[in-house]
Formats: structure tokens, C-alpha cells, sequence
């Protein structure tokens, strides 16, 4: 009963422990895609810049990248010139409404940040998950200020080692 609480060694040789192989990748940086429109609205800007980073260089064709580009851009021209009339409206109505009119402005975004995160997500079904890249929609601080934008965020997936016994 005195030997309940005791700690025991384990019975390992100095020179020997049983420590696995551990395989240490290192995954890149992501890719950040900041707007490059003249509009943007609650953060997301009316285009992205499809010029090719030369971080993806020999991983994905440039053509592909533009396309997908494209796709994106296609989503936003179609989406927030009616999100900008909105939005007009409901300022010019806030002080009657009591700020009620900006709901559909806010829900008119919502609707648009889901199409892209939906063509975003076909996109990497598609091409980029088997070329060890997912796109994502995420929000990020400006440089110059304090405010949030969306962006473009490219990720690289790690290719993870299968353990196979000898």
C-alpha cells in the first residue's frame, strides 16, 4: 500500500528511445489577394487583381489562376452594384426607419460573401485541393487603418506522410 504513490523510471537504454520518425514539413506562407477595385462595400471590393503570383509559380498555370479570377470577379460585378443601390436607399431612409433599412443591404453581402465562398469551394473540389491549394474568403486588417476587408487567401496543404510498416 506505501508503494500506491511511488514514480517508477521507465526501463529505457540511454541510446535507445522510442521516438517515432517525425517528418517536419514546412508549408509557405499563404497567398494574400487584396481588392483591387474602386468600390468596395461593408469590406468587400467590387474586383480582384488577377495579375499572377509569383508564389504559385510552378504549382498552378496562370491561366487557371485568371480564370478563377475571373469567375470571382464575374460573381462581384453581378452582386454589389445592387448591394451599392441598396445601400444608397437605406441611408437616405435610416433616420426614418430607424437604421431598419440597411437590413437588406446587410443581407444582400451576407448572400454575395456565400456565392463566392460557394464558387470558391467548386473551385477546390475541382483543380486546387489536388494540387495541394484551397482558396478561401476571409476578412483581414487593412494595411493603412484599422477597418476589416476581404480578401483572397490562397493556403498550401501539406502533403502528410502515410506510415506504412515494414
Amino acid at each position: 500500500m506505501a508503494d500506491f504513490d511511488a514514480i517508477y523510471p521507465d526501463d529505457l537504454d540511454d541510446g535507445e528511445e522510442n521516438i517515432e520518425e517525425m517528418h517536419v514539413t514546412l508549408v509557405p506562407d499563404p497567398i494574400v489577394v487584396r481588392g483591387a477595385g474602386n468600390m468596395t462595400v461593408f469590406g468587400l471590393s467590387n474586383r480582384f487583381n488577377g495579375e499572377f503570383p509569383s508564389g504559385l509559380q510552378s504549382r498552378v498555370a496562370p491561366e487557371e489562376y485568371q480564370a478563377t479570377i475571373a469567375r470571382i470577379n464575374t460573381v462581384l460585378k453581378k452582386t454589389l452594384p445592387v448591394n451599392v443601390k441598396w445601400l444608397f436607399c437605406g441611408c437616405v431612409c435610416c433616420c426614418c426607419t430607424l437604421g431598419c433599412s440597411l437590413w437588406p443591404v446587410i443581407c444582400l453581402s451576407k448572400r454575395t460573401q456565400h456565392s463566392l465562398n460557394k464558387l470558391l469551394e467548386w473551385e477546390n473540389s475541382r483543380l486546387y485541393n489536388k494540387l495541394g491549394l484551397r482558396w478561401r474568403l476571409t476578412k483581414q486588417h487593412c494595411d493603412s487603418s484599422s477597418m476589416m476587408e476581404y480578401v483572397l487567401l490562397i493556403e498550401f496543404i501539406p502533403k502528410i506522410p502515410i506510415y506504412r510498416p515494414d
